[in-house]
């Protein structure tokens, strides 16, 4: 038995796009049993009748809603007034109202004005979509999926007509955000109407030019692609500038006072203000996206590829674009792979370039999407960054107090090193600062880094479970304190350093086992005085970093996919150029070699003070081992991959001591265990650890889906799991690949995994 439709009669004022393409939509999902149009023309109606459009309609405006449960008014805003007016004598007792208008504070004063008792259950509406094409020929019943409605309720506004409306939006497609009319007519002005007094402008200025038909004869793609919205409904946009007039002249005024900053820069030849500007303004957009969606901002810059997209379609597609891994069993890896740059050195470039006074240039630049978390902090706080651009970035210091206030929160995607390291560095700034992530980051704990920190004198306030958003009380003096850290965690200790910048006195951190060196490196590269005593290292506020040259070596944690693959998969010789090698990152290997893999070191060399190498791998018949605790610290961001390589190895394999990969991107132990379990691998967990029994013949995994929990080791890891598995194996979810490593399946591909990628 079908379901009863939400409403018995719908009726729509005003048949143009807008009113028109619900009308279509509400007839097509059988959201009403009957839709009725009221409209000024005689023949949009006989069109729209002849379409079937709607079932019935009148130029009576109060005949047209008479009977209706709900009245949706789509007519120009200047219109708004005489509409409410002269529907008002048929409104029924428990009618709901909404409208389509583009400006909602007039609107809203218009209908306290005409609706009279109806008041109550009127509940402003603002869909965000269109077309180039209008009228009611133009209806499309698909025009507001996945688009987004905004509705204003005001505090008087029956709660139940908001829900009901809210539903019948949902119902058709689209997603519904609530907002005070003061603010959507603020957005508005300055994301819609003041683009378009901009485009109109600037078609007029020049087509009163002497020269113009030269102008419009030889202009490009990007002129007319801004310029286009000029071709918009005259009259329409007249009628909204009138109307939002307060909320354009506030966007317009700042318009133009950073237009005059704009012009003083070009006049003074000031490339820093122009740099500054430009690379601000060519990632803006897409990682307005990112954010909105809570997304990857490589998801939504590949959203901003597609031309045929509306703004409102690409931050839907980002939302709901979800990659999937599909991998067939077998294959060996042989060739050469250069893995993407190590994303702990590439933060590091960006952060202490940023303080660095002069230009720092960086290759081999990770363009990963944690890594562009960073770039985009630091231009959110006035830093010029040129790139990156095939591995290859330029950051324009400024010094060590020469960061800006944000003007919004900082987001930072799903970058946990990002925002450790950035409340260290924070804290010692003048300035307040907010500091967001996306779903995962979270869920993650950062009061570790917040706790020693206030030891200093910084004020950082977190979430009552103690996770993000991360609070930073700027103008705090800090004071160096020695720290003996109760945990291993480079994070820590860095986020340390970096606020003992700032501090007055000494910083100094003991670490009970070692880890990543990689602040300490790089910090005496820029030319800031460390000290190191054993397992301490300390510095002493109130120095100065200096921009440098350096380049980036590839990331051992990429590296280590490559290296269980080419260890578990028969034939496999692969070679792994450049890899960084620095002694408190190679447990991996260390751990790989303990169990019998074939890993030769080749051509050691230093690379801005760091070490790298060469790695060729061959296949080899690994066995389990007890992993040393020793060892741990130094590959915990690689036990993901391991687990897969002690699942192919002959006996069992134990790890203890790491109850940190619990709270990583994921807990990389349950999400790794629960998917190898999926796969027929005999396991046992524990709250620090895991043991795994191997097969070290034949195939050590079944076919199966995975789940990624988001995580991106999660999915890299599994891939490798192919090569030795005896059916496919569905990795879902596979979009966070792009944090530690683009370019990961087009790689592995060619060295011999079969791997495709299905995009939804």
């Amino acid at each position: 038995m079908a379901a009863a439709p939400m409403f018995d009669r719908i009726a729509i004022v005003g048949l143009g796009l807008i009113g028109g393409s619900l009308a279509a939509a509400v007839r097509e999902r059988g959201l009403a049993r009957e839709v009725v149009a009221g409209v000024r023309s005689a023949r949009t109606l006989e069109t729209a009748l002849a379409a079937g459009v709607v079932d019935a309609g009148s130029q009576d405006l109060a005949e047209a809603v008479a009977g209706a449960d709900l009245v949706f008014v789509a007519v120009p805003v200047a219109a708004m007034a005489a509409t409410f007016a002269a529907m008002a004598p048929g409104l029924s007792p428990h009618a709901l109202i909404t409208d389509g208008g583009s400006v909602k504070g007039s609107v809203i004063a218009a209908a306290r004005q005409g609706l009279g008792a109806h008041m109550r259950r009127f509940v402003p509406g603002h869909p965000i979509a269109g077309k180039e094409k209008s009228g009611v020929e133009a209806a499309d019943p698909l025009l507001y999926q996945s688009h987004r409605v905004i509705l204003t309720p005001e505090p008087d506004t029956n709660a139940a007509a908001t829900a009901k409306v809210c539903a019948l939006w949902t119902a058709v497609g689209a997603e519904v955000l609530t907002m005070s009319a003061q603010e959507h007519d603020q957005v508005l002005a300055e994301t819609s109407h003041l683009p378009h007094l901009l485009a109109f402008s600037l078609v007029d200025t020049l087509s009163r030019q002497g020269h113009s038909h030269d102008i419009f004869r030889y202009a490009a793609g990007g002129f007319r692609d801004f310029t286009r919205i000029a071709s918009s409904d005259p009259v329409m946009w007249h009628d909204i500038f009138q109307e939002n007039r307060d909320a354009v002249l506030t966007a317009l005024d700042r318009y133009v006072a950073d237009l005059a900053d704009v012009r003083s820069a070009v006049a003074a030849g000031d490339s820093d203000a122009l740099l500054g500007l430009m690379t601000r303004a060519n990632t803006a957009r897409a990682w307005f996206l990112a954010r909105q969606g809570r997304t990857s901002f490589t998801h939504a810059q590949g959203a901003l590829d597609e031309d045929a997209m509306t703004q409102q379609q690409q931050a839907a597609a980002g939302e709901r674009s979800k990659p999937e891994f599909r991998l067939q069993p077998g294959g060996a890896l042989t060739g050469s792979v250069r893995v993407a740059g190590d994303k702990s050195i590439s933060h590091r470039v960006i952060m202490l370039g940023a303080l660095a006074d002069g230009v720092t240039t960086a290759e081999g630049f990770l363009e990963g999407e944690d890594a562009l978390a960073t770039i985009q902090a630091f231009r959110d706080m006035g830093v010029v960054i040129e790139g990156p651009q095939n591995g290859r970035v330029r950051v324009h210091g400024v010094g060590l107090h020469g960061l800006k206030a944000p003007a919004r929160s900082l987001y930072l995607g799903n970058s946990g090193t990002t925002m450790r390291l950035l409340m260290g560095l924070l804290a010692g700034q003048a300035f307040d600062t907010e500091l967001t992530g996306d779903e995962s980051l979270t869920k993650r704990p950062m009061e570790r880094v917040a706790k020693p920190l206030r030891d200093m004198g910084a004020v950082i306030n977190t979430s009552g479970s103690g996770t993000p958003p991360v609070l930073i009380s700027g103008g705090q003096p800090l004071k160096g304190l020695h720290y003996d850290m109760p945990m291993a965690s480079a994070q820590v200790k860095s986020a340390l350093l970096l606020a003992g910048l700032y501090a007055e006195g000494r910083t100094s951190v003991t670490e009970p086992a070692p880890t990543r060196d990689h602040s300490e490196r790089m910090l005496a590269g820029f030319g800031y005085p460390v000290e190191r005593d054993g397992a301490t290292v300390a510095v002493q506020g109130g120095g100065r970093l200096t921009g440098c040259d350096l380049e980036v070596p590839a990331d051992i944690s990429s590296a280590a996919f490559f290296l269980v693959g080419a260890s578990i998969a028969p034939g496999s010789d692969l070679l792994l150029p450049h890899v960084g090698m620095n002694p408190t990152r190679t447990g991996v290997i260390d751990i790989l070699r303990l169990m019998g893999a074939d890993i030769e070191v080749l051509n050691p060399r230093d690379s801005g003070g760091e070490p790298v190498a060469d790695l060729r791998v061959r296949s080899a018949r690994l066995k389990g081992i007890e992993i040393p605790a020793e060892l741990v610290p130094l590959a915990i961001d690689e036990f993901p991959a391991l687990f897969i390589a002690a699942a192919c190895a002959e006996g069992d394999t134990v790890l203890h001591g790491a109850e940190e990969l619990r709270v990583k991107e994921s807990d990389r132990i349950q999400v790794m265990a629960d998917g190898m379990q999926t796969l027929g691998v005999s396991l046992e967990t524990y709250p620090d650890g895991i043991r795994i029994s191997g097969r070290p013949d034949g195939a050590a995994f079944g076919s199966g889906d995975i789940q990624t929990h988001h995580d991106h080791r999660i999915a890299m890891s599994f891939s490798m799991a192919a090569l030795r598995a005896s059916g496919e194996i569905r990795i879902h979810d596979c979009s966070n690949v792009a944090t530690s490593f683009p370019g990961f399946a087009r790689l592995s591909a060619a060295a011999g995994l079969n791997l495709t990628v299905l995009e939804p």
